[in-house]
């Protein structure tokens, strides 16, 4: 059993202050054809949230949100994960181990602590290994499997031995994975979206599965030059991206902005209390490691070339703009108890911060009939 270690944020100033410093220098490109966003972050917008960024954007109050509830490091196998854990005030709670994805960290989820602990929940947010707070792992093998394990060990080592678990974009395939590896103590999970699939031998869709097919496809086609890179090269886009705070900025903020429903719907504030977490704590390529670890299982669920069964409780949520979409036929061929199923007409990638409040409602509709 590790210990665990009290752990508070505090960045120093003068780290800000260099921050600041870099962004009144920044080098930038020329503008380019005008295309919209089609080519990226339109130069007039990026040098207005920079500007912003470093001269209003206020860092110490995300510390203050990270800061009203108690953090913990706790060591697994040799690296120190952080992890926020607000227990309920109500008798009987449910502990819940929440888990973000790229490019969130425990900033996106920190909202949902206080509705959840009021309905009766224990909350449990660690920082993945390489992003946030977490330690950076220095060798390979830190793929989705071994941090399902990890969550079993730090939810043991903070004495639960029943507990759900939830979470987005990473979150969906650490969650189903420490539910097949640890599924005598997961008592479910909700997933936002289960990951899964058509039957490839099955070519008859519906008008809506159809759809989401093609923007899926549209998206890999468009976008996915993120994906490709962290997978194939992340130390060679880490140079760049831990040097310039106006890199990391386009990099982030282009999904951060793109991928809500409608796009644009995040804050100038709540795209860089993203984008500075991961600069301050020097994350950019560490985090990016972990599509080289398991993106290519992750993209074999969502084809559908692989159906790894689930055998807990699950419940999902389907947000309008999220991609992909997979209807619950094709959930059903890997999630084999679907409990709790809800499609909503609005919001995107990041409905903690752009929905908490269908969020908040879905998990509790999923998760309190299961305490």
């Amino acid at each position: 059993m590790s210990a665990t270690v009290p752990f508070r944020v505090h960045v120093p100033e003068e780290d800000l202050a260099d921050l600041r410093d870099r962004l009144r220098r920044a080098r930038w490109p020329d503008a380019g054809p005008e295309t919209g966003c089609r080519d990226g972050p339109p130069l007039r917008e990026m040098r207005a949230l920079c500007r912003y960024w470093a001269d209003e954007y206020d860092w110490r109050a995300a510390e203050a949100r990270l800061n009203a509830y108690p953090q913990v490091l706790i060591e697994v196998d040799g690296l120190p994960i952080h992890v926020l854990h607000a227990r309920s005030a109500r008798p009987g709670s449910l502990p819940l181990i929440l888990t973000h994805g790229w490019p969130g960290s425990v900033l996106e989820l920190v909202g949902l602590v206080e509705p959840l602990t009021a309905r009766g929940f224990d909350v449990v947010i660690p920082s993945l290994p390489g992003y946030g707070f977490s330690g950076k792992p220095a060798t390979p093998g830190w793929g989705i499997e071994r941090i399902a394990g990890a969550w079993a060990h730090i939810m043991a080592t903070l004495g639960y031995s029943r507990y759900g678990a939830a979470g987005s974009d990473w979150g969906t395939s650490v969650s189903s994975m420490l539910a097949a590896e640890a599924g005598d103590q997961v008592v479910g999970v909700h997933l936002v979206p289960p990951l899964a699939g058509p039957d490839p031998v099955d070519h008859d869709f519906t008008e809506a599965e159809r759809q989401a097919l093609t923007e899926l496809h549209e998206r890999a086609e468009s976008s996915s030059a993120y994906s490709e890179m962290h997978r194939t090269a992340p130390q060679t886009i880490g140079y760049a991206l831990m040097d310039s705070p106006v890199g990391l900025c386009a990099w982030m903020g282009e999904k951060l902005t793109a991928w809500t429903g409608p796009p644009g719907r995040l804050t100038a504030d709540q795209i860089l209390d993203q984008v500075t977490l991961y600069w301050l704590t020097g994350t950019a390529t560490s985090s990016a490691r972990l599509y080289a670890e398991s993106i290519d299982l992750v993209s074999a669920w969502i084809s559908g070339e692989r159906t790894d069964p689930v055998r807990v409780p699950v419940g999902a949520s389907i947000f309008a703009a999220e991609l992909p979409r997979p209807s619950r036929r094709w959930a059903a061929r890997r999630f084999l108890d679907i409990r709790y199923w809800r499609e909503h007409d609005r919001g995107g990638h990041f409905p903690a911060l752009e929905e908490p409040e269908l969020l908040v409602a879905d998990l509790c509709a999923f998760f309190t009939p299961l305490r």
